[in-house]
């Protein structure tokens, strides 16, 4: 049964960059603790995923675009796909969240996120993983994206 993960939390980032994912959402992604994958969405927002629907997403990618090389369909756009390569190289990473929903952000993603430790973040359910937002970040967000909430129910469930 698939359940979508919902909620929204405060939480302050830590001296050590440590951060707790409440445990009803950690739980959805890692049971009992374990690796997830943490990507960089866009400045301000980072995403945590379960290891497997990330890497059966991320692996149907890169097949598809691989076999578009192959085939040649791709010849022409080598920046393109120079630029793809670039934003995987740096745009997820292996993480260990542990026991009580505890995560270590890692150095890079820190600054992408753009809190400081002692900072407060929001904690997201994005229906297919977490986020974790910069406050004014999310602020701003849902502010843009409130308004047409009830259309994109409307569109989605029917």
């Amino acid at each position: 049964m698939v359940r979508l993960i919902l909620g929204e939390s405060t939480r302050s980032l830590d001296q050590r960059y440590r951060l707790s994912i409440p445990l009803e959402l950690a739980e959805t992604l890692a049971p009992g603790g374990g690796e997830c994958i943490l990507a960089k969405e866009r400045p301000g927002c980072l995403s945590l995923w379960n290891v497997a629907q990330w890497q059966a997403r991320l692996d149907a990618g890169v097949q598809l675009v691989e076999s578009k090389i192959e085939a040649g369909r791709l010849e022409g756009r080598v920046e393109e796909v120079q630029r793809l390569g670039r934003l995987l190289s740096t745009r997820h990473r292996l993480v260990q969240l542990a026991g009580r929903g505890r995560l270590v952000l890692p150095e890079g993603f820190r600054e992408f996120l753009g809190v400081e430790p002692g900072g407060e973040t929001m904690v997201v359910g994005a229906a297919v993983c977490i986020e974790i937002w910069h406050p004014g970040k999310w602020s701003s967000y849902v502010g843009d994206e409130m308004p047409a909430f009830r259309q994109l129910l409307d569109h989605l469930s029917s």
